[in-house]
């Protein structure tokens, strides 16, 4: 990588990641520990699982053609986004992996549209080239800077050729992110990744066609402004960015 990550509470013990069940302490209420993360941007976290959604099937031109998709959720977690997948690709098949297991009964037990797994070694529990589409929003930051790049192969492994992943992840030159992220409680040990450091990641699992942008520049006091924001993508402040690869 270019240069060190940008650490937060480098103090603590690295987060968990694929391989381990230690989000499983945070099953149960992990919408509100995240509410509490994003209450500077005044909306719910349903808001900003269905904004990915849309972008991507927006990028994909979904809203054109009537596919049917296999969509991966790649750290799924306890299954936000899987109602937002569904209304974005509702003719598609939806599929989410996580470590926790906890948290994947949980996604289990709520959304019987889409199918569940965990993965607990070093490896995605699915068979080469199963996915149209891999989203991976705002994980990678709790995957250990050594293990990253492995995480990201296995991703490309995974997606069927000229499958789509497109990486959300926090802006480290955004501070209000910094912030939250400082103060989320289950953001305390994360380690946020440059942007630069997630295209080196990309670019090192032989994928295609790469393209970034700067996503979520206005809070919900000022969303009468959001409409300018497909046009804001090359200012580096959005609180987020996401990055999208072709295999």
């Amino acid at each position: 990588m270019a240069s060190e990550p940008t650490r937060i509470n480098a103090k603590s013990p690295a987060r968990p990641e694929a391989g381990n069940a230690e989000f499983d302490q945070y099953a149960n209420g992990y919408t509100d520990l995240v509410r509490t993360g994003i209450r500077a941007s005044g909306e719910e976290p349903s808001y900003f699982a269905a904004m990915k959604a849309r972008y991507m099937a927006d990028l994909l031109g979904y809203h054109t053609c009537d596919s049917t998709l296999d969509i991966l959720d790649f750290g799924c977690g306890i299954g936000n986004s899987i109602p937002h997948l569904r209304e974005a690709f509702p003719a598609s098949r939806l599929h989410g992996v996580d470590p926790s297991g906890d948290s994947i009964r949980l996604a289990s037990a709520a959304h019987a549209d889409a199918t569940f797994s965990t993965n607990t070694d070093e490896a995605l529990p699915y068979a080469d080239g199963s996915f149209d589409v891999v989203q991976v929003a705002c994980v990678f930051h709790h995957i250990r800077p050594p293990n990253r790049l492995n995480w990201m192969r296995e991703i490309h492994r995974v997606l069927k050729p000229r499958g789509h992943v497109f990486v959300f992840e926090h802006n480290v030159l955004n501070p209000v992110t910094v912030k939250a992220v400082r103060e989320s409680p289950v953001d305390q040990d994360a380690i946020l990744l440059p942007r630069h450091e997630l295209l080196s990641l990309v670019r090192g699992s032989t994928f295609q066609q790469i393209g970034s942008q700067y996503i979520v520049f206005f809070p919900r006091s000022l969303a009468r402004f959001r409409s300018l924001e497909p046009f804001m993508g090359w200012i580096p402040f959005g609180a987020q960015y996401v990055v999208h690869a072709v295999a």
